[in-house]
């Protein structure tokens, strides 16, 4: 099975060695529900470098000796592309005020440990040491309940990311393209956005 892992974090150019196992990593479990992605290595080693060219992004890793088998990463919103990043100030809100949570992805013999709860803490630590944000956002993907590929034991994350703090905020989406498992063409998905002050910050309405 599994020893005990132990997680670090990595800052901006730091994170530049980790790009291919963090690629491998995010293949490997967005391949499942909900997300359903076929990626390959070369697509996701150019996303996540935007992390490593963010002097302020973070990357928690979790490793069981050598091996990574959790990570999670956010990054001031301003650096995020562009389709993150322009339905928060089509809203009329200002960018620079929202540090955004990227992916955050486990290896699923791990989960039920406390390690996302983990990923959560350290990347909300983060945020509010940066001190430029008052709020924290992250997207998930939007999925209708009698889509064909959902198991049926699905679990929605909705009650773990409400005790972690954060709330849904209505009209705010994004959409983002992808090859998913389910057939030969991309596929445009839209994501939902969550989100939760980060020190005294009001909520968003």
């Amino acid at each position: 099975m599994t020893g005990s892992p132990v997680i670090s974090t990595l800052r901006g150019a730091e994170i530049l060695p980790m790009l291919p196992a963090l690629a491998a990593l995010r293949i490997r479990v967005f391949r499942d529900w909900p997300y359903l992605y076929d990626g390959d290595e070369a697509y996701e080693r150019d996303y996540l470098a935007t992390y490593a060219d963010s002097r302020r992004a973070m990357l928690a890793v979790a490793h069981d000796g050598n091996t990574v088998i959790g990570a999670s990463t956010c990054m001031p919103l301003v650096d995020a592309a562009a389709e993150i990043r322009e339905p928060v100030a089509a809203l009329g809100w200002d960018a620079e005020k929202f540090f955004y949570f990227g992916e955050s992805v486990l290896l699923p013999d791990y989960r039920g440990r406390g390690l996302g709860v983990a990923f959560f803490a350290a990347r909300e630590a983060h945020a509010i040491a940066d001190g430029a944000c008052d709020h924290a956002l992250f997207y998930a993907v939007r999925r209708a309940t009698d889509h064909p590929a959902r198991p049926p034991d699905a679990a929605s994350l909705a009650p773990f990311w409400r005790r972690r703090g954060f709330r849904p905020i209505p009209g705010l989406s994004c959409r983002m393209e992808w090859q998913e498992t389910t057939g030969p063409e991309p596929v445009t998905n839209i994501l939902d956005a969550w989100s939760k002050p980060l020190r005294q910050a009001p909520p968003l309405s």
